[in-house]
């Protein structure tokens, strides 16, 4: 019997391109999943090692970035177009190319004020917080943990990493201008007498939920443990309720992509969002006499 090479096509997938416009004070962002496969004849590749024909996957992922820069990623329609039609112009073997673009909606955080359109630079990602509860129950007492975890939030700028401890093994380098991403998981407990006094615990999540957004947004971050400080604060301070409050966040590192190979500047607007590994940073803020 007769073998031959069936019906094949390759690619680079699941390529995070963040876009943030940043040429006012007020930025927008889009954030994109980017996947790209070509097909067309490329037996020689598989059954002969041959890759004459082949265009790198990397290559592929470089052109994704490199458009998001040069032509903008709105509206995705427009983007997956030019992406195809560049990857077939720079592979002759291709028969024809197939672009995924997912697009990840935020919502810039409202911080107060007359008006509802939101921080310059602020955002939170619209869906996937999840609300929580833990409640523990005896004869005598019960303990009743509230929260919410899966909430992302993004600030493009007013966030610094420096003057930070190095040794030997020590490559990070100093960002005073940096983009602060993560995905926060909270959980606060609440007193015996708040218990006792009747919750309207819809209201209250509320209100925690805000104030974690706005001091997010309006704190000047040195580090993202000084921005959980200030987050627990505030929460404590407006909510007599809360014995304390806990934190757990990764950081969602937004990596600056060197397009410089390209001919192309890249001062700080698009960034390859790496998922792992990743920092994590665990913090309780606690009354003195809970």
């Amino acid at each position: 019997m007769g073998i031959r090479l069936g019906a094949n096509r390759y690619g680079k997938a699941e390529n995070r391109v963040v876009r943030i416009v940043r040429d006012t004070e007020r930025h927008d962002i889009r954030d994109l999943t980017v996947s790209t496969s070509l097909r067309g004849d490329f037996e020689a590749a598989h059954v002969e090692g041959d890759q004459s024909a082949v265009l790198p996957t990397d290559t592929q992922k470089n052109t994704a970035f490199a458009y998001a820069k040069q032509y903008g990623v709105a509206p995705i329609e427009d983007y997956a177009q030019a992406l195809g039609r560049r990857l077939l112009e720079a592979t002759p073997a291709a028969t024809g190319a197939h672009v995924r673009v997912e697009e990840h909606a935020w919502d810039r955080i409202f911080v107060g004020g007359d008006t509802w359109e939101g921080h310059d630079h602020a955002f939170v990602r619209r869906g996937g917080e999840v609300r929580t509860t833990e409640v523990d129950i005896t004869r005598e007492a019960a303990t009743v943990v509230s929260g919410l975890c899966d909430l992302v939030v993004l600030k493009s700028t007013g966030s610094e990493f420096t003057g930070f401890l190095k040794d030997d093994y020590t490559t990070l380098p100093e960002a005073d201008d940096r983009v602060l991403a993560t995905s926060l998981t909270a959980s606060w407990r609440w007193t015996g007498a708040a218990l006792e006094g009747g919750l309207d615990w819809n209201a209250a999540y509320g209100e925690v939920r805000s104030s974690l957004l706005e001091l997010f947004a309006t704190t000047y971050s040195r580090a993202l443990q000084e921005t959980l400080w200030a987050m627990g604060r505030a929460v404590l301070e407006r909510q007599p309720g809360i014995a304390e409050i806990s934190f757990v966040a990764p950081n969602r590192h937004h990596q600056l992509v060197d397009l410089s190979p390209f001919g192309i500047a890249n001062d700080g607007e698009v960034f390859i969002a790496a998922d792992r590994p990743y920092g994590l940073i665990e913090a309780t803020v606690t009354r003195e006499d809970p």
